[in-house]
């Protein structure tokens, strides 16, 4: 398991640690910004990845005025130069030998 990765906050005390309301978590798991675990009695659990991420949304529309669908544009761009990013380093070690 990766690191930050284990699934260990329940919904409100996500939203008591970013300061927003429960319903806003809820919304942005809507609309596929982030998806929680589930426990298995089907609560949302967050891992302090998913808290991380939170806090870049709310950074994000906050500090910049970044609506949602430009947040979503963002992650996907941010995404899409991650994995970019790793196929450039693998083409690096094949030639290098």
């Amino acid at each position: 398991m990766v690191e930050g990765s284990e699934p260990r906050y329940v919904i409100s005390i996500a939203a008591r640690m970013l300061g927003v309301h429960t319903h806003t978590l809820r919304y942005y798991e809507r609309v596929g910004l982030l998806e929680p675990a589930r426990s298995e009695s089907n609560l949302r659990l967050y891992s302090d990845q998913d808290i991380e991420r939170l806090r870049r949304i709310r950074t994000l529309m906050d500090e910049l005025g970044v609506n949602l669908a430009g947040v979503e544009v963002i992650f996907k761009l941010l995404a899409r130069m991650e994995v970019m990013q790793q196929q450039i380093e693998n083409l690096r070690r094949e030639i290098s030998g």
